[in-house]
């Protein structure tokens, strides 16, 4: 396979930036631990002490497969519970083999897969006054979002801006991912965000 590259980085708070190394090596986890599902039906083990150090840190990630350009598959935590390494290669297998939207992944699709990962930073809680308020502190492009209230709960990363790119629709298509109406607005309704760093391999398709 061609060497991996990385596209679009966005990315603040106190982790430190993955270098140009760090994210190929996560891109191929990600892709081996695809194959190593086919054939095993389990995620890649991963040797952490072969890992360069900031792959060793516990950090939080979502791996998103798309084939032809349409969504494929996409799994990962908000915060994090393990080692990015580890986490990449995991939800690598759980986006190719266990979103419940999609049926798993097939050896025959591996190829056209095009695999992006999104590292997050720590969430933070937002406060405002009213759905008015809140839209006014939204920053698209960069704020990825989650939205709470009650048992509802959805999220957004900072890569779906791009097809909703106001951010009124970026709210109103979160609230009906976490379950809820478009115009749904309560008291008890709480919104954090977070912002990645955002890298993905060459796509197959382009």
């Amino acid at each position: 396979m061609a060497p991996m590259s990385s596209t679009e980085t966005n990315a603040t708070g106190d982790a430190p930036l993955l270098t140009a190394a760090d994210r190929d090596i996560l891109l191929v986890l990600a892709r081996d631990s695809i194959r190593h599902g086919l054939e095993h039906a389990r995620p890649l083990p991963v040797d952490l002490a072969a890992q360069p150090e900031a792959l060793r840190v516990d950090r939080a990630a979502f791996v998103t497969l798309h084939r032809h350009g349409a969504l494929r598959g996409c799994i990962g935590h908000l915060e994090a519970i393990g080692p990015l390494a580890e986490s990449v290669a995991d939800n690598a297998f759980n986006a190719a083999f266990r979103d419940p939207r999609f049926p798993p992944v097939t050896a025959a699709e591996l190829p056209e897969l095009h695999i992006e990962i999104s590292v997050l930073t720590p969430s933070t809680p937002m406060t405002f006054s009213d759905e008015a308020d809140l839209l006014r502190q939204l920053q698209p492009g960069i704020d990825g979002l989650i939205l709470t209230d009650g048992p509802h709960r959805g999220t957004f990363l900072p890569s779906v801006w791009e097809q909703l790119p106001a951010a009124r629709d970026f709210l109103r298509h979160l609230k009906r991912k976490a379950g809820l109406p478009p115009e749904h607005w309560s008291d008890r309704l709480q919104v954090s965000r977070y912002r990645t760093e955002s890298f993905a391999e060459p796509d197959p398709a382009a």
